[in-house]
């Protein structure tokens, strides 16, 4: 028997960034869940996109620390909703740093920069199996494009980890999947809201759509060819996710592909949230421990 997750009318998916002004680049998409008639439920309920707007624009700043303050704010005040956060939230078993909790412990007691922590995960790596990076399995299953702690994604995995989730994971009106799902199925708590790691790129690939060619670079407009990468993606995506022509052009428009990336983050969650078994995933011999991509 399948594990029942709670009700969820909205779908938030965060396309994060480790950057120091983080809120220039990273995007926030909420979509609300279409309820059908009665007797015609799909399996798969379609979303429609409500919001996609900067997080430094929603925070009212651009610098890292208030864009991460005011996500972990959001996600504590909303009620019936599902999270999907574009960072890797574990890291691999095989560098012995303990359980989930006792990882979070070890980013947040760390003293220095992202890269720093990077570098020391590198050394630790080569210490235990003589290899400068090691993929967790989630990341070889959903195809991603980096490992947890390759130099291109620590900061997200660094900043996400120690800002976002070590402060949601004390909190009981939240879960973290997979690693908190016994308070799904727990008496004394109720969590209001669902958070689970995302990754665009391993959506589109689900999907048999394009993942690369669509984002450009050094915050230039897109060209062209980006933009045709881009109908094509949104093509793809109209059986799941109603965009309005105005989003739509803010999709088209936006230099980095971020504010695609964050629509892609909410289909990705949903789907995986809807269609997963859950409690398989719960007894998985590595899914708590270092994380699961739900794409």
């Amino acid at each position: 028997m399948r594990a029942r997750i709670p009700e969820i009318h909205q779908v938030y998916g965060v396309d994060f960034s480790g950057a120091r002004l983080s809120g220039l680049t990273a995007w926030l998409a909420v979509t609300q869940v279409d309820q059908p008639a009665e007797g015609d439920a799909p399996i798969l309920p379609r979303l429609r996109l409500l919001e996609l707007d900067p997080l430094g624009t929603l925070a009212g700043n651009d610098d890292r620390d208030a864009v991460n303050r005011y996500l972990v704010a959001s996600v504590r005040g909303c009620e019936r909703a599902l999270w999907g956060f574009d960072f890797p939230f574990g890291l691999p078993v095989e560098l012995g740093l303990g359980r989930w909790k006792e990882q979070l412990a070890h980013v947040a007691e760390f003293v220095g920069q992202a890269q720093d922590y990077g570098r020391l995960l590198v050394r630790r790596s080569r210490e235990v199996n003589g290899s400068l990076h090691i993929r967790r399995l989630t990341d070889r299953e959903a195809k991603t494009p980096f490992d947890c702690y390759h130099y291109r994604i620590i900061h997200q995995t660094f900043y996400g980890m120690r800002d976002i989730l070590c402060p949601l994971s004390r909190d009981v009106r939240v879960c973290v999947l997979p690693f908190q799902f016994a308070r799904i199925t727990s008496s004394k708590a109720s969590p209001r809201s669902l958070v689970v790691e995302a990754c665009p790129s391993s959506t589109l690939k689900r999907l048999s759509l394009p993942h690369r060619l669509y984002k450009q670079s050094g915050g230039k407009p897109p060209t062209e060819s980006h933009r045709e990468v881009r109908r094509e993606i949104l093509a793809g995506l109209n059986r799941l996710v109603e965009i309005s022509p105005r989003h739509r052009r803010t999709i088209l428009a936006n230099p980095g592909g971020d504010a695609l990336d964050a629509v892609l983050a909410a289909v990705g969650v949903w789907n995986s949230i809807v269609t997963d078994e859950h409690d398989a995933i719960a007894r998985h011999g590595r899914y708590p421990l270092e994380g699961r991509v739900y794409a």
